[in-house]
């Protein structure tokens, strides 16, 4: 009986597409999205955009529970996935050949489809432990989420760059915020989009304090790491939280792989940007998934299928970016 139903509803979608999502030659009869960790904002993202796929285009589609957007990026350049959500500073490494997952691979399959949403570096302490800044984190317990995931590796590097020495650990966000409020730790930093369930959560049960990184070392952290930009955690976004935090953010892409089929690349990108409100609905970060923040993707080339949604709709992607 679930046979006989899904088939019907594929080929009740079939009836539904439009024209030019008919034109399927090369489509793939499935496909697969690399995403994260379950109940991360990739696993939540895909799995609602994958039904979303399977409803306008007709394609099955599934999601990969991963470690995130490196391993995202080594899957979806072996094409072992044909599609999957990265941030740019992951992707940019491994075009470079500094991925640790393909250590002197330079990838050059990742294609990019459209802009998602930023993930912003975040801090945050006990206002009860007296922490106020940065700097007063020197020698102190900080856990800074999933050993070799994208936050770790970017908090190391902040630190490292701004010459901070700490007592560093690693754990889920969960865990993290949970040891935090044990005492088992003095702060707890973390990358992921707005608002951060870990997050909430901690603020709603312990009065929380969210560290703003000083000019001078957003500045400093930018010159090291390039495909990072300037970010303010606006007031409210937390309980209790009447200020905004100076941080910075990367870019989430979905990416695919060289050999999707122009007109599949085509018809997902359409479908993610055409209509942000049914996105949204997916993850409220999808709020940044608009058209005009293609721009945010300076370095890695956009699909064929993807650019000539772009042009449709007059954004012309510059020649080095094709």
């Amino acid at each position: 009986m679930k046979l006989t139903t899904a088939a019907t509803l594929v080929a009740g979608a079939m009836l539904a597409l439009p024209a030019s999502a008919q034109d399927r030659e090369g489509w793939p009869s499935s496909l697969s999205i690399s995403t994260g960790s379950q109940g991360g904002a990739y696993f939540v993202w895909g799995s609602g955009f994958a039904s979303l796929i399977g409803e306008r285009l007709g394609i099955s589609t599934s999601v990969e529970v991963t470690g995130g957007p490196g391993q995202n990026v080594a899957l979806v350049e072996t094409a072992e996935t044909l599609l999957g959500f990265v941030t740019t500073g992951p992707a940019q490494e491994a075009m470079q050949g500094e991925s640790e997952l393909m250590p002197g691979m330079e990838a050059s399959n990742l294609r990019a489809l459209f802009p998602m949403y930023q993930t912003p570096l975040q801090a945050a302490v006990l206002s009860a432990s007296g922490i106020s800044s940065f700097e007063d984190l020197e020698g102190k317990r900080v856990n800074m989420g999933p050993a070799s995931g994208t936050s770790a590796t970017y908090w190391q590097r902040y630190f490292e760059t701004t010459g901070m020495t700490i007592n560093a650990s690693f754990a889920g966000a969960s865990d993290a915020a949970g040891q935090m409020a044990d005492g088992l730790i003095d702060a707890f930093v973390f990358a992921a989009g707005l608002p951060t369930g870990a997050f909430s959560q901690l603020a709603v049960e312990q009065q929380v304090t969210f560290l703003s990184m000083s000019d001078a070392n957003v500045s400093t952290f930018l010159e090291a790491v390039p495909s990072m930009q300037p970010f303010t955690i606006p007031a409210g976004t937390y309980n209790n939280q009447d200020y905004e935090v100076n941080t910075v953010s990367m870019w989430n892409f979905a990416i695919a792989h060289a050999s999707v089929p122009d007109s599949l690349a085509y018809e997902i990108t359409k479908l993610a940007l055409e209509d942000n409100a049914r996105i949204v609905q997916i993850h409220a970060s999808a709020v940044e998934a608009l058209a005009e923040n293609w721009d945010k993707n300076n370095f890695m080339p956009f699909h064929p299928g993807a650019v000539r949604y772009y042009e449709e709709i007059g954004i012309s992607i510059p020649e080095e970016l094709r």
